[in-house]
């Protein structure tokens, strides 16, 4: 018979537990503890209270004494039925206690009570120590009033672009890489998380060949680059460099814009739309502003034509989306600023005719993150700040700020309190500065000296919060604050400079034959690491070489006379390097043999050629009858 599994515990029950019962047995233990402890809390402010009454030097009195023993009595009655009903309130001290400290006056009431704010004596006042909390918050509400404390410059970081003037900047949405264009025709691709402190590119491309680059600038997602030259196609890249598409070339034999497909000037500008990730826009020198959708590379969406006040054509010198992307606003060459609806080409929405001076390029539009206000950043060295709604005037605007980059550009702080810079100078002329107005009343906050060199891009990425800034001598400087900025260039700062591997770089390239035989084909070298401990097992690749003999010579070594050119000269002075062979000797040394063995010449021309006749040698003549001026000297 086979008897049935764990059949040998079927005579045991499972142990139960009365959860009702340890629920209770815990809560008896939890109140059993707080009496103790509020026990010996009353035990000690009753010493406490006698100890600072004997101190004072009044000696108690029998009643005295009586009312304290009938109120310490009191007390035990009242504490044993207080802790009966509720043994958790730490408030309750008893009646003996309050007549003594009644007794004592204010002062001693309030250094009892010490959760009181009111009542202030002689001992530290009440709310003491609380003043360091107070200071904290003091602290934020200043640095709060004062917007300079927003600025993140404790910091910097500077990265070689080349020796040219950085033109571009871009930074992806996440913050996590930054690429730099510039008048040497590059596009660098930095990224903060891979670097290290040597703060090295890793990436380096000429995307428009001979063409200076214009304008960088990432998509809303991050996913693509728009990169805008000097030539007439704008192009789009992916993250790591590669061609997405190319925009067309309009027919430059075409008068009206409108019928073309493409641009047929240099470009200017050109900016991502901030809500539909496909679409861009670009700015040109055929005097049209065009839109652009990335899976059509053959023909632009749309065409918005600015015109002067007669009607005719005018350059946009720079080009944007508001920050909801329904509007377009261009800056144009002859000092205007005109602002489309997005689905509306024909006629401008709003319109400021003498916004700079005429004939001047403004390089710079760009909305606040509100939407309603307006930053231009003109040729005629100014900064102004408009309202839409109000186009006419302009809310604000700063003077004697030199530019003389058409693409020297402005941006708002991540707050939308303050417009940010630069300043441009000539060589030798001072430095560049970065500087900081309040927008309300455009006052100017704060500057940065940055280099020696004009300052031309400036961005303020709001999730690192950190200030990127392109000059006209190469450099990207990138400021930040370890405690105000986030992730970007903090991340490459701190991690040290990788060492560079020499052997890495001497192992010589394999040639790989797979199709060859097996006693031709050589050993494939599997793994940089193996082949280094297999050299370093070999005496002879692993032998130092001896260095030169210094000296006079040791070890068997001969010396040599000295390093310097003058002793190597002085040594082979003394040498005769006379050559006494004879020439016609060294020439005619084979002819004999040729003319055994015919091999090479002799056999293609033997019936063609004469019979070769060589010259007799002539006895040499006594050199003793020659003038002295004609001796061979020795």
């Amino acid at each position: 018979m086979i008897q049935p599994p764990f059949s040998s515990f079927s005579g045991k029950k499972a142990r139960t537990f009365d959860l009702e019962a340890m629920f209770e047995q815990t809560r008896r233990t939890a109140v059993e503890r707080s009496r103790k402890v509020l026990e010996a809390r009353e035990r000690e402010k009753e010493e406490q209270a006698e100890k600072e009454f004997r101190s004072r030097g009044t000696a108690p009195s029998a009643s005295a004494s009586s009312a304290t023993g009938a109120g310490s009595s009191l007390t035990q009655r009242e504490k044993t039925c207080s802790e009966s009903e509720d043994s958790s309130d730490e408030e309750l001290t008893g009646p003996s206690v309050k007549p003594q400290t009644s007794a004592q006056g204010p002062a001693e009431d309030s250094g009892d009570d010490g959760e009181d704010d009111e009542f202030i004596g002689p001992p530290l006042p009440p709310g003491f120590k609380d003043s360091d909390d107070d200071n904290d918050n003091d602290d934020t509400e200043e640095e709060d009033n004062n917007p300079v404390k927003k600025i993140p410059d404790s910091h910097e970081i500077t990265l070689q672009h080349g020796t040219k003037t950085v033109s571009a900047l871009g930074l992806d949405p996440s913050g996590a890489r930054l690429i730099t264009g510039g008048y040497d025709y590059d596009v660098k691709f930095w990224d903060f998380a891979g670097m290290d402190a040597s703060l090295q590119a890793f990436r380096s491309l000429q995307p428009c060949e001979c063409h200076q680059i214009k304008s960088l600038q990432y998509s809303s997602t991050g996913d693509v680059i728009l990169v805008v030259s000097g030539n007439s196609q704008a192009k789009v890249l992916d993250r790591d460099g590669f061609p997405v598409m190319e925009c067309i070339k309009g027919d430059q034999y075409i008068v009206d814009m409108t019928n073309t497909k493409g641009h047929t000037a240099m470009l200017n500008s050109g900016c991502w739309h901030p809500k539909i990730k496909e679409e861009f826009l670009t700015c040109s020198n055929d005097g049209t502003v065009r839109t652009w959708d990335v899976n059509n590379e053959k023909k632009h969406k749309s065409v918005f034509k600015p015109r002067s006040v007669q009607g005719k054509r005018v350059i946009p010198t720079t080009c944007t989306y508001s920050r909801d992307g329904k509007l377009i606003a261009a800056g144009c060459q002859d000092g205007s600023i005109q602002i489309w609806d997005r689905n509306m080409s024909v006629h401008t929405k709003f319109h400021c005719r003498q916004a700079h001076a005429p004939g001047t390029d403004t390089s710079c539009l760009t909305f606040s993150y509100d939407g309603t206000v307006l930053a231009s950043r003109g040729g005629d060295d100014t900064l102004k700040l408009w309202d839409i709604r109000q186009f006419k005037k302009p809310l604000n605007s700063a003077e004697r700020l030199p530019s003389f980059f058409p693409m020297t550009d402005c941006c708002f702080s991540p707050d939308d309190k303050i417009l940010v810079t630069g300043t441009s100078v000539k060589k030798g002329g001072g430095s560049g500065k970065l500087f900081f107005f309040y927008r309300e009343t455009f006052q100017k906050l704060y500057e940065i000296e940055v280099t020696d060199a004009s300052v031309v891009r400036c961005l303020w990425h709001p999730k690192l919060n950190q200030i990127m800034v392109g000059t006209g001598n190469g450099l990207a400087k990138v400021y930040y604050d370890p405690v105000k900025s986030q992730r970007g260039a903090k991340l490459c700062v701190v991690k040290t400079k990788r060492k560079e591997r020499q052997a890495e770089t001497l192992t010589q390239d394999y040639i790989i034959t797979p199709h060859a035989l097996p006693m031709f084909r050589e050993p494939r070298q599997r793994s940089t690491r193996k082949q280094l401990e297999k050299d370093r097992l070999d005496p002879m690749k692993s032998h130092k070489p001896e260095p030169p003999v210094a000296g006079p010579g040791r070890g068997g070594r001969v010396g040599t006379h000295g390093g310097t050119l003058s002793s190597y000269i002085v040594k082979n002075i003394a040498l005769d390097k006379t050559d006494d062979s004879n020439p016609r000797e060294a020439i005619l040394r084979h002819a004999k043999e040729a003319e055994e063995n015919p091999y090479w010449v002799a056999p293609a021309y033997a019936k063609t050629q004469p019979k070769t006749v060589f010259a007799e040698v002539e006895p040499e003549d006594d050199e003793t009858d020659k003038p002295e001026w004609k001796k061979r000297k020795i």
